[in-house]
């Protein structure tokens, strides 16, 4: 994608709401004796973009078909842009890219975005300024008048955004975004992500591309059998349980017992330098631990954090229920 994020028109966003964008309260469902979504609580707040994850079978694609009302839940709660599912005034305001979406191959990249234009009430002199706007954003303005069963899956995902950003949304649900674009294409997409955050625009986003979600996100949550597994920022899930080495003159001995009340020592080397090998509950512990360092008089030559990835956090919140047959 080639286009400037700068071409994407402000969506005059008033965030002034005391309501969060999303509230999800107990959100449940049932296909016949199966669990799919159990419980599902959380809230989601304007401007954010929020990653939702889990594994397959998780409940995260039936967890957006309720908030799109494309599902009906069995029980409890959910609040969107201030009003319940299926409001037809906040329905004007929500973008969506499915995952396995099907567009109509017959209609060129104009006419399906003006045919998606109209179904949201959009008038004809507002679709044909927005249209080329957001074409060029995705980088299809060589293609508007192409049909759509031409385009590559790439060029169709692109269409496919283009149709979810049409009509200025206010909240925007893409479930697996960039999984047919190439490094360039998602490198555009968060741009594009980081444009709609600034202004005020919410972002709810499924992929199974954790790496994207990393740098995208401001706050995550991990969903395992339908429930949440974990939540948070992702500054914060990333500095959990950190293995630090920690690179030192000596250890006395008569300070192990205050270090193993701030981190879990794992190992101790001792040669030229001492290496002292933790398990750190985050970036806290690890300053406490430099300054029980620094109290008792030992030097220290280098603090090494061992650098984490949201995939290490999925695999860590993920794998225990696996591994127990769940």
């Amino acid at each position: 994608m080639s286009g400037s994020v700068s071409q994407l028109p402000a969506s005059a966003i008033s965030a002034t709401s005391s309501e969060p964008a999303i509230e999800l309260r107990g959100l449940r469902k049932v296909f016949r004796n199966q669990v799919a979504v159990d419980n599902l609580t959380l809230s989601v707040d304007y401007g954010e973009v929020f990653g939702f994850l889990g594994p397959n079978g998780a409940g995260k694609t039936t967890s957006i078909k309720m908030l799109m009302g494309l599902v009906y839940p069995t029980s409890g709660q959910a609040r969107l842009l201030g009003r319940k599912l299926g409001d037809r005034v906040a329905r004007r305001q929500i973008g969506y890219l499915p995952e396995l979406f099907r567009f109509h191959e017959w209609l060129t990249g104009s006419e399906f975005l003006d045919l998606h234009g109209r179904l949201y009430g959009m008038p004809a002199a507002e679709r044909r300024k927005r249209i080329p706007d957001v074409l060029t954003l995705v980088d299809l303005t060589a293609y508007a008048h192409k049909k759509i069963g031409t385009y590559s899956k790439g060029m169709q995902q692109r269409i496919g955004l283009a149709q979810a950003l049409i009509n200025s949304p206010r909240l925007v649900f893409l479930d697996e975004p960039t999984s047919a674009l190439d490094p360039l294409g998602r490198r555009d997409v968060r741009a594009i992500l980081a444009r709609l955050r600034g202004e005020g625009v919410t972002i709810f986003l499924n992929s199974h591309l954790l790496s994207e979600v990393e740098l995208s996100s401001d706050r995550v949550a991990i969903i395992d059998h339908g429930r949440v597994a974990a939540t948070g920022r992702v500054d914060d899930l990333l500095a959990r349980d950190l293995r630090v080495e920690f690179r030192i003159g000596s250890l006395p001995a008569e300070l192990l017992p205050e270090l193993g009340k701030l981190v879990q020592v794992e190992q101790i080397a001792v040669g030229p330098r001492t290496v002292v090998t933790t398990r750190a509950a985050g970036e806290e512990a690890i300053a406490a631990v430099v300054d029980l360092f620094a109290r008792h008089n030992v030097r220290v030559y280098g603090v090494m954090p061992e650098r984490r990835s949201l995939e290490d956090v999925f695999v860590d919140v993920v794998a225990p229920t696996r591994e127990a047959g769940r």
